[in-house]
């Protein structure tokens, strides 16, 4: 059974953008590959009705999730800023060592984000990314380790 997910940081900001409001979305410049259709399938993955609780994060995600999401100007930006900070105090964070992460196989070709999801992840806290070879990586580990949400966007959309 699946306790939770973790989410990559393209999808951390579908969801704070999504969050802060779905007329947003087509407004963000890091999510134009997402409509509104697509943030609704990303609540019922997580399944929004338990809340972000069910979503776990990493440090590494969580800064590059801020940093995408401070690209866009004000007001808006204050607002996607606040919808972080609710993410952030209502989910469940989980620490990878740099050094452990940077130790891994995945390091020399995901970066230090994506492989420290890499060491996260379970198949009972599976990852949910767009990044294919992070997907690919991640496989590795369990066949229900990770969910591809571009497959998961073309059987549902």
């Amino acid at each position: 059974m699946v306790s939770g997910y973790f989410i990559d940081a393209n999808l951390l900001v579908l969801l704070v953008v999504g969050s802060a409001g779905r007329d947003y979305i087509s407004k963000h410049r890091r999510l134009r590959r997402f409509s509104t259709e697509d943030f609704d399938l990303l609540l019922r993955l997580i399944g929004s009705d338990t809340g972000p609780e069910r979503v776990i994060v990493t440090p590494n995600t969580l800064t590059e999730t801020s940093d995408l999401l401070g690209q866009h100007r004000e007001p808006e930006r204050s607002l996607f800023f606040e919808r972080l900070r609710f993410l952030i105090e209502n989910s469940k964070e989980v620490v990878v060592a740099s050094a452990t992460a940077a130790s891994n196989s995945a390091f020399s070709r995901l970066g230090l984000t994506d492989a420290a999801l890499f060491e996260a992840v379970t198949e009972g806290t599976p990852l949910l990314t767009v990044g294919i070879e992070l997907y690919l990586q991640v496989l590795a580990k369990g066949q229900n380790a990770a969910i591809n949400f571009a497959y998961v966007q073309d059987m549902y959309i």
